[in-house]
């Protein structure tokens, strides 16, 4: 196995296009346990840590142009405003030493079903962007992940940014492991409320092969929140529209059986998490008079 260890952005690119099997490291938490175990032996690693462009972060009025090597710490502790639910998602993640390391651009170079940041970039609606010698692209998150640990990159593409629009009402993210801590999730959900569209968004995370939405619940709760008047008036969401989200999210999933939680588990579980966060949401929302919601504002 040969290490290459390129000093700039452009002597990666140039790597990765003679190389185009070089598996990225960058923080290492996902790559080093599949080497350790033998679960894979790569011909080449592509070490990143000295790309410094990586590690930097841009917020504009719109959005955050988060580099893929931003640490989930970093995260926490300075877009907890802007980017609220991926916050949430950072600060499930593992342990404080991995959260030091760990970025979502390995999270989603990796794109297991089971990565944290995931069901927070898909409810809000987030691009990926990535680069090759051939040039730049932006893929939208919902056309990223394409199967089991496949993404949409080209062999000769890699992670440099994710862009994340600024959250514009509140967002949640929720969580079920076997333990509070240095924990794989049996599976997760992310909820994010987008007053200015009047739309919501999912993301649900190791309950099918892939992260996905739950559209038809989406679609559900868009038309009863206009419908009821919802987004001008602030009032409570009835029990009978919570229950039927939850269980169209539910619905989304395709899970299986394994060593940390059972199909039918997962299913239930997302149920129960997306009737909390959609509390959560809400009464924040209307915590804001349903009218005047702060941008960033975390249930």
């Amino acid at each position: 196995m040969d290490f290459l260890r390129p000093a700039s952005w452009e002597e990666a690119l140039a790597a990765k296009a003679e190389h185009p099997t070089a598996v990225p490291i960058a923080g290492g938490t996902d790559v080093m346990v599949e080497i350790n175990f033998d679960h894979r032996r790569p011909e080449y690693l592509l070490d990143l840590t000295r790309i410094g462009d990586l590690y930097e972060w841009e917020t504009g009025e719109r959005s955050v142009r988060l580099g893929a090597s931003v640490p989930y710490t970093t995260i926490m502790e300075n877009l907890r405003g802007e980017l609220p639910g991926l916050a949430l998602a950072s600060h499930t993640v593992a342990s404080p030493q991995i959260r030091n390391r760990g970025g979502v651009g390995g999270n989603l170079g990796t794109a297991s079903p089971a990565g944290d940041a995931h069901p927070a970039l898909l409810a809000a609606g987030a691009q990926v962007e990535a680069e090759s010698v051939r040039g730049t692209r932006l893929i939208p998150i919902d056309d990223f992940y394409t199967g089991v640990k496949r993404n949409a990159l080209a062999p000769d593409e890699l992670i440099r940014a994710v862009h994340v629009d600024r959250a514009d009402g509140p967002q949640q993210y929720s969580k079920v492991g076997t333990r509070n801590a240095m924990v794989i999730a049996v599976c997760a959900f992310g909820l994010a409320l987008h007053p200015e569209s009047r739309t919501v968004r999912t993301g649900i995370g190791s309950a099918a092969p892939t992260p996905v939405r739950a559209k038809a619940a989406e679609e559900f709760l868009n038309a009863a929140l206009e419908e009821g008047g919802f987004w001008d008036n602030g009032k409570i969401i009835t029990p009978s529209v919570a229950k039927q989200f939850a269980d169209l999210c539910a619905g989304a999933c395709n899970p299986i059986d394994d060593v940390r939680g059972t199909a039918s588990y997962r299913r239930h579980a997302v149920g129960v998490m997306a009737r909390r966060t959609l509390t959560w949401t809400w009464e924040s929302y209307r915590g804001t008079d349903g009218r005047t919601h702060q941008k960033g504002s975390v249930a």
